[in-house]
């Protein structure tokens, strides 16, 4: 879901042809999938990183083209590691498939949990994830894969959802942002499984770090991701202070403030604005600026406190 606030410059260009293998830096490759979309831009960005010897990130959605294209371009190499940041599907189906053809353990994310928060009709959100999907081994914080010539580390950001990682790459000073940060749009945070707290914990996170570029699960690179980072979180609190000034002004349900706060938003989008506008009031709520009215929570009245 995108944004055109001037404090985050969005960079909706990309030059990637879908299930073409890209060298985009000494060590990192990209196959960007055929899964285009308003949610997805151009489609999932597979990376490839190291020679010979290589680690694949995020293989992307359960599609045997991707598979076979991604394969095809690495004939003669051996892809000893898949990680996954989370388990959307848009990002960790295609794990399995790729493990069984080739042998590579899967490591990254743990499973998805389902939330236990009531939420009516719209327990959805797990429809949004790989609820197969099954690491051979599960990265915490801080946690290592090594391969011939790179390194891996962890980067625990959660937020988007309540299992994403981030993947450091020193060699390069660089970050696989998973959806996290991404430069061709904001970032959806849909409750019960994505929360806004997490989200802007890791946005600090990220900020304290000195990575050099980030290398998002859609669009192109982040350049001068920390100034892009306070960009996002100057975004995050500038909407959090339009939504506690619709509340005052009278408009409680999640539905008007969404006609208030995103005008002229495409229909398609509405639903995804209405879990961020969410994720906002839950934050505020759990911080006793607003209090909640009814259930379930998309349908609940929100009045400042």
């Amino acid at each position: 879901m995108s944004t055109q606030d001037d404090d985050v410059p969005l960079d909706q260009t990309m030059n990637a042809r879908p299930d073409e293998l890209q060298a985009v830096s000494p060590l990192i490759r990209r196959i960007v999938a055929d899964n285009g979309g308003p949610y997805t831009f151009t489609g999932t960005c597979t990376y490839v990183v190291g020679h010979g010897s290589v680690a694949v990130i995020d293989p992307g959605p359960d599609d045997p083209r991707h598979r076979d294209a991604l394969l095809t371009g690495l004939s003669g190499e051996t892809i000893a590691h898949i990680l996954v940041t989370h388990t959307h599907r848009d990002h960790a189906p295609g794990a399995a498939t790729l493990a069984a053809a080739t042998g590579a353990e899967i490591v990254g994310c743990a499973s998805y949990r389902p939330a236990s928060l009531n939420f009516g009709d719209m327990d959805a959100g797990d429809k949004a994830h790989d609820v197969a999907y099954r690491p051979d081994r599960v990265l915490q914080d801080g946690h290592r894969v090594a391969g011939v010539g790179y390194d891996l580390f962890a980067v625990a950001t959660p937020g988007h959802a309540a299992n994403h990682l981030a993947f450091a790459l020193p060699q390069e000073e660089a970050l696989f942002s998973g959806d996290h940060v991404m430069a061709w749009s904001t970032t959806v945070v849909a409750p019960p499984d994505g929360s806004m707290r997490a989200y802007m914990a890791s946005l600090d996170k990220l900020r304290a770090r000195a990575d050099a570029v980030y290398w998002p699960g859609h669009g192109g690179p982040v350049l001068n991701p920390q100034r892009f980072v306070r960009g996002l979180i100057h975004h995050r609190r500038h909407r959090e202070t339009a939504i506690l000034q619709r509340l005052k002004a009278g408009d409680h349900r999640i539905e008007t403030l969404v006609e208030r706060l995103y005008a002229g938003l495409a229909p398609a989008l509405k639903g995804a604005a209405a879990m961020s506008v969410l994720a906002h009031l839950q934050d505020m709520a759990e911080r006793g600026l607003v209090m909640a009215t009814g259930a379930p929570p998309l349908k609940a009245s929100y009045v400042p406190v």
